[in-house]
Order: structure tokens, then C-alpha cells, then sequence
């Protein structure tokens, strides 16, 4: 049964999905920035600095120690980055189903009032042939 309600279910129902679908995405970029900064960290755990030998070698090491460790600052701030976009997704997520638990709660009293109605509709009519019949029994 369509009420005043239907069109708006289908809008928040539509935009909670998109919120879920959100959701589900920032998650994954959470899981790959953790993976990123896991991966990052023992990259930085192989690199061996030389315990002799030239001085350009001694540089190359501090210069490759140096960017790796730019490398897990950078993933540490996408990690921080990718876990405020999941926070807000789930809150967005969150007020979007309950603006859809709201307006499904409205539609359904709605149903609920037209069914009174309509029983109400019927009784009478069924009131009314009843009276009708026992007036045409009695004459």
C-alpha cells in the first residue's frame, strides 16, 4: 500500500545504502593504510646500516633510513586519516537509518490508520445491508 511516506522510505533507504557502501569503503582504505604502515615498518627493520666501508655508502644508508621513516610518518598519518573517515562514516550511517527507521515507523502508522478506515468503511456497509435485509424480511 503507497502513502505519503513511500517515496520518502525509498530516498533513505537508498541513502543508508549509500552510507553502508561508504562505510565498507573507508574501512577497507583503514585496512589497507594498516597494512601500508605494517609493511612500512619492516622495510625500515631490513635496512642494515653499514658498519664500514665508504662514506657515499654511509650516506646512501641515512639517506634510505630517512626516507623510509618519512615513508611510516606518512602512512601514520593516513591510517589517523582513514580512521576519521570511517568514524564519520558510521555516524553518518548511523542518522541515516535513523531517519529511515522514522519515516518506516510513520508510513506503517499511516497504513495502520487507512486499515482502521477501511474497517470501519466495511462495518458500516455491512451494518447497513444487515438493517436493509431485516427490513426487507419483516414487510
Amino acid at each position: 500500500m503507497k502513502t505519503r511516506f513511500t517515496p520518502l522510505v525509498k530516498f533513505k533507504k537508498n541513502t543508508m545504502q549509500k552510507s553502508e557502501q561508504f562505510l565498507q569503503k573507508a574501512n577497507a582504505n583503514l585496512n589497507s593504510a594498516a597494512i601500508a604502515l605494517e609493511l612500512s615498518y619492516s622495510s625500515l627493520e631490513d635496512v642494515e646500516p653499514p658498519k664500514s666501508g665508504r662514506m657515499s655508502d654511509m650516506l646512501a644508508s641515512r639517506v634510505l633510513l630517512g626516507s623510509q621513516r618519512e615513508l611510516i610518518n606518512h602512512n601514520k598519518e593516513w591510517v589517523e586519516f582513514a580512521s576519521n573517515q570511517v568514524n564519520q562514516a558510521k555516524k553518518q550511517l548511523k542518522v541515516d537509518m535513523m531517519e529511515h527507521e522514522k519515516f518506516q515507523y510513520l508510513e506503517l502508522q499511516e497504513i495502520k490508520q487507512e486499515f482502521k478506515k477501511r474497517k470501519a468503511a466495511e462495518e458500516k456497509n455491512l451494518d447497513e445491508i444487515a438493517l436493509m435485509a431485516y427490513n426487507g424480511n419483516k414487510k
